[in-house]
């Protein structure tokens, strides 16, 4: 399994029915696009906080797969 595919599929294990688009910029870098519907009523830092807690556990110790979400968008669909 890819790391696009890792963050994907961490993400929807926490959001059930969240549409993911993952692209990776360079090193570990990536852009990351959710739409859910656990995003209604949340503004925008509670939304992101939710799909960085998902991935959380990927960007921990020396050789995480995951460096840095260097864009992060979510919607409601």
């Amino acid at each position: 399994m890819s790391i696009e595919d890792e963050i994907a599929a961490a993400i929807v294990a926490k959001m059930e029915g969240a549409q993911v688009a993952v692209t990776q910029n360079k090193g570990g870098h990536y852009s990351i696009e959710v739409i859910s519907t656990e995003f209604e009523g949340k503004n925008m830092l509670q939304s992101q906080r939710l799909v960085l807690s998902a991935v959380s556990h990927l960007m921990k110790g020396d050789g995480a797969p995951l460096h840095a979400v260097d864009s992060l968008k979510t919607r409601v669909p």
